[in-house]
């Protein structure tokens, strides 16, 4: 009768569950690093420890008894459990532990993405033992996540300054009016005027960005995209003008299938910023990650408190 548990236990089972998944004894013995007899062996000290049979080996396969199947299942839950409970007693004495949430806007500069991905590298250096979690949405969608504490912080343009928010410029991103290759305004030999733009349909995006510099008194829309992939389909199909940021326009335009239009005169910046709840830097993991970040964007610590 199968009682209690013990490190022998532990061990056999885990002998067990390697053969199981690599279906079979021979198939396991790589992974082990043993030879078949002994990992015969283990699996019948492990029958024997729990009373019954857990699979047939020999010349015909191997193959799970029913009850192998059902020892299989709880033994995964058993393994999952100690594992998670090693990982816990390990982060008790760690200075910085729990989740943290960020929100992006998605298709930001890749030079700006390895400038993140080099701030996460520096935090998992730090004596931590945090989860990440990272959600792509829109400017709107983020600040309301910001709100709901759903999210710690999040990187994008946001043009409206939601109360209780705080905001911190990280980089700017250059807005392009694009057309494209079967747009009457692509092969214009002239600089293109503000009538020019006005005489042809638009796609305008839903989600909000800031005004253009040089903006156009009136414009005809006839299409709307949430997201930067949706306006940029509809100007590659030659019936619509619209703005895109240059990075990602950029394979478009070498390809020939995009043209700027106008782009020393009605192009802008578009600044990013660093989001986050007034009161989120006082979790420790939150402020150390905003040091990471900060440091990575080469920005100065004082300009979060500011």
């Amino acid at each position: 009768m199968f009682s209690n548990t013990t490190d022998l236990d532990l061990r056999l089972i885990r002998v067990f569950l390697a053969v199981v998944d690599a279906r079979g004894i021979t198939a396991a013995e790589a992974s082990l690093g043993v030879r078949q007899s002994t990992i015969s062996t283990q699996l019948s000290a492990l029958e024997a420890r729990v009373g019954f049979k857990l699979c047939d080996r020999g010349r015909g396969g191997f193959r799970l008894t029913s009850k192998g199947e059902r020892f299989a299942a709880t033994a995964r839950t058993l393994v999952a459990a100690t594992s998670e409970f090693v990982a816990r007693v390990r982060d008790i004495d760690r200075k910085l532990v729990g989740t943290l949430s960020i929100g992006l806007i998605g298709q930001a500069p890749l030079v700006e993405n390895a400038r993140l991905a080099e701030a996460i590298g520096a935090f998992r250096k730090r004596d931590q033992a945090v989860t990440f979690s990272m959600k792509v949405a829109s400017p709107q969608e983020l600040e309301e996540s910001l709100v709901n504490n759903q999210l710690d912080l999040a990187i994008g343009y946001f043009w409206h300054r939601v109360p209780g928010l705080d905001y911190t410029p990280l980089f700017t991103e250059e807005q392009v009016i694009y057309c494209g290759r079967g747009h009457p305004l692509f092969h214009a030999s002239r600089p293109v005027s503000a009538d020019d733009l006005q005489a042809h349909d638009w796609v305008w995006r839903t989600y909000p960005v800031p005004e253009e510099q040089y903006p156009l008194p009136e414009r005809r829309v006839t299409a709307s995209a949430d997201s930067i992939e949706a306006a940029t389909i509809l100007i590659l199909s030659g019936g619509h003008l619209g703005y895109l940021p240059a990075h990602y326009a950029e394979p478009f335009e070498q390809r020939g299938l995009v043209k700027a239009i106008g782009r020393t005169t009605f192009s802008f910046d578009v600044p990013l910023h660093l989001a986050m709840k007034r009161s989120a830097s006082d979790k420790p993991i939150v402020d150390a990650f905003c040091e990471d970040l900060l440091r990575a964007f080469n920005i100065n610590a004082i300009a979060l408190a500011a």
